[in-house]
């Protein structure tokens, strides 16, 4: 469609959005009336929600409208598995400028349809508005199916620590992009896109998962907001975690030890969590470390020490794109 969001009005622009979705069985009332409705069998309902601001947290000369769909609901949809959740729906806030052409939120909204196909579930809502910086704001549900909920405050001393998906991925490909490069394409791709393990959350869940996060801030961060919830230590052992050799390469013509990308990266939105020391894993888990007693802090180390570099996201500290 061509023409600006201006030139199409509100509700022309919603019009076009929600022509593009499709719907799922727990959708029973979806985008056009005053609300949705989404069934919840388990009568608990799992909700999170996120916002990402251009210029912050997308950039785009980096990533198309497509990419920015794609990421914003993965982040989100993410929170809901890593609750042990199996995700059913999303709702869109968006905010955008009156001379942004229509492609743009079209595309958007391609993106966020598509990534929550992925996830099983489906945009079910939203509203939009004019404003200066686009804007996207997610709301995520999800299901517990009969699960109990796994916070991030129940690891145990002798829990063992394990994760899934892709660890400092998008932090190598950020590097790339901030040099003006566009490959290596997988580490690009991976930063425009993350592809949590949504499967794994509720999985994990079912095998006695004690604590459980996704990789949004950071491995060490993450992991500290699970030593914290918990009150205990968590030790990571760096020689658990394999560097890809391409991500080797990508470290060594940048100037940065990839083992921080793996350790302080953002944005993967792998999924960590902490088990009883007898569970049996499947083969796509990796065990990374161990719950130990309470001590002084740090409460999370490497190799049994303080990681003393910089890292993690902070939304008040350095600009991210």
């Amino acid at each position: 469609m061509k023409g600006t969001v201006g030139e199409l009005g509100e509700f022309g622009l919603i019009r076009e959005l929600t022509s593009r979705l499709t719907t799922t069985p727990a959708v029973r009332v979806g985008p056009g009336d005053d609300a949705a409705v989404v069934s919840a069998p388990d009568r608990r309902v799992v909700a999170s929600t996120d916002v990402l601001v251009e210029g912050r947290h997308f950039r785009r000369d980096w990533s198309t409208a497509y990419d920015v769909g794609r990421k914003a609901a993965a982040q989100n949809l993410a929170d809901i598995a890593a609750m042990g959740a199996v995700p059913t729906a999303l709702l869109l806030g968006l905010v955008v400028p009156a001379e942004l052409p229509v492609t743009w939120p079209s595309e958007l909204m391609d993106g966020l349809r598509d990534e929550c196909q992925v996830a099983g579930a489906a945009v079910v809502g939203g509203d939009v508005v004019r404003g200066d910086t686009i804007t996207v704001s997610i709301t995520a549900l999800g299901d517990l199916r009969n699960q109990e909920p796994v916070t991030r405050g129940g690891a145990q001393p002798g829990d063992i620590v394990a994760v899934t998906g892709w660890l400092g991925w998008s932090a190598a490909g950020h590097a790339v992009l901030s040099r003006g490069f566009r490959s290596p394409r997988a580490f690009v791709e991976a930063h425009r896109r993350p592809e949590p393990p949504y499967h794994a959350g509720p999985a994990a869940a079912g095998l006695g998962a004690t604590a459980m996060c996704d990789v949004s801030d950071g491995l060490i961060a993450d992991l500290g907001h699970i030593a914290e919830a918990s009150k205990v230590r968590i030790d990571i052992r760096s020689g658990a975690i394999d560097i890809p050799s391409q991500m080797n390469d990508i470290g060594q013509a940048v100037g940065v030890d990839p083992m921080q990308w793996v350790l302080t990266g953002g944005e993967d939105h792998a999924i960590v969590a902490t088990f009883p020391p007898d569970v049996k894993l499947p083969a796509r888990w990796k065990i990374i470390g161990e719950v130990l007693n309470p001590s002084a802090l740090p409460q999370v180390t490497v190799d049994g020490a303080p990681w003393t570099s910089q890292g993690g996201w902070d939304h008040f500290g350095d600009i991210e794109s």
